[in-house]
């Protein structure tokens, strides 16, 4: 059995070195795009419209992003072909939306991943855990669902199904996000100050599961979001809660878990936002950016550059522009979040934003092939060693097979 373990290991290929770089040169790309669409002439029609734009920002990006985290290695062609879909859908709606293959594609990719994760967690012990099941495959329906639009135009119901894709994917950035900072922040103070940290907090976890799980059904119904405010604003505390019990303060040095903090703040600070737009019905839609721009940015940036330095078998706290990266989502997230009360300036401050966005993301792209250069470098070098090891080792037992003779 020992003897397969390095042919199984060698023919997987970790989904993430491929979608990883592939969707942060995507989100790049994507919201200078988006505003050259919707406020300038000659744009591209996938993007002409917010609610477009929203969708491939939740199911063109966010998606790859939580397909090349959760999927782990996969065999060859099953990569080829789960990357071959996301290219063909992202590519092909640029130029033909409309067209069925790239509808197609689309909605393969969302139905793929969904089929590789949703079994997964199904199998888990806590109730917790097993709730990542219905609420990846929930977020990978709504990807087909929306897909939709594209043939019967804007509908009723399309404001609606984006901001319940948004709170979904809230829900599952604090639940993933805890996981990666709890463990993260806990090895940081055991090995800096012989201390513990908090951990996970499952008691917290539980509420905010239990908060965030109503509070997208409470504003399905205009007249119950002033009622959805209330678990929002719970949610939103307890998140800051949570994060406090982390001790920022006791991390200073790590510029690696202060990024991964100031995204778990924008969770936070995003819902007493939409709280307070609920209860006082102003522009919710517009609050919904401190997610998709501030905690998704800064998050999803993050964890990417985690997992790819970890590979290559290096330290996340010696890569110089994890917190740079942080503060540009923040700039980001603070532009767009301003732009709606900025008067004659609002477009201004809607491409700073875009620029602020788009260069993060472009040097994420960057540090990602880096990282995952240095970890096909190692793995090459590793197997080289252990092939010249297994012939040093034939040569020695011939030699010993001659000498017995």
């Amino acid at each position: 059995m020992s003897s397969l373990r390095p042919a199984s290991a060698a023919s997987s290929t970790p989904a993430w070195r491929w979608l990883f770089p592939l969707a942060a040169l995507h989100a790049a790309l994507l919201v200078p795009l988006s505003l050259l669409s919707l406020y300038h002439p000659g744009g591209v029609a996938l993007l002409a419209s917010p609610a477009s734009h929203g969708r491939e920002l939740m199911f063109g990006f966010a998606l790859a992003v939580i397909a090349g985290y959760l999927l782990g290695p996969l065999p060859p062609r099953r990569l080829q072909a789960l990357v071959a879909l996301w290219l063909l859908a992202r590519l092909g709606g640029l130029v033909w939306p409309g067209a069925v293959p790239v509808t197609l594609a689309d909605a393969g990719f969302a139905l793929l991943v969904a089929w590789h994760l949703v079994p997964r967690f199904l199998a888990a012990k806590k109730w917790r855990n097993r709730v990542l099941s219905p609420l990846l495959g929930l977020l990978c329906l709504l990807a087909v669902v929306t897909l939709t639009w594209r043939h019967l135009g804007p509908m009723p119901t399309t404001a609606p199904l984006m901001h319940q894709s948004v709170l979904w994917l809230v829900l599952l950035m604090v639940f993933m996000g805890g996981r990666v900072l709890a463990p993260a922040v806990n090895g940081h103070l055991m090995a800096s100050r012989r201390q513990a940290g908090a951990g996970v907090q499952p008691h917290l976890e539980a509420a905010l599961i239990l908060l965030l799980g109503v509070t997208p059904l409470l504003m399905l119904w205009p007249p119950l979001r002033p009622l959805a405010a209330v678990p929002a604003m719970a949610a939103g505390l307890l998140v800051l809660l949570r994060l406090w019990r982390w001790r920022p303060w006791a991390c200073r040095r790590r510029h690696d878990l202060l990024g991964l903090m100031l995204g778990y703040a924008w969770l936070g600070i995003g819902l007493l936002l939409l709280a307070r737009a609920w209860w006082q019905q102003p522009h919710a839609s517009a609050t919904l950016h401190a997610f998709t721009i501030g905690a998704l940015g800064t998050l999803a940036s993050g964890i990417m550059l985690r997992q790819a330095i970890l590979r290559a078998k290096a330290r996340p706290e010696a890569e110089p522009l994890l917190l740079p990266l942080a503060l540009l989502f923040c700039l980001a997230a603070v532009l767009r979040l301003l732009a709606l009360e900025a008067g004659q300036h609002w477009l201004a401050l809607l491409w700073g934003s875009a620029l602020a966005w788009s260069l993060a993301w472009g040097l994420a792209a960057m540090r990602l092939l880096h990282w995952s250069r240095r970890m096909v470098n190692r793995g090459t070098a590793r197997a080289m060693a252990d092939s010249e090891g297994r012939r040093g080792q034939a040569e020695e037992e011939v030699l010993r097979q001659g000498w017995r003779r």
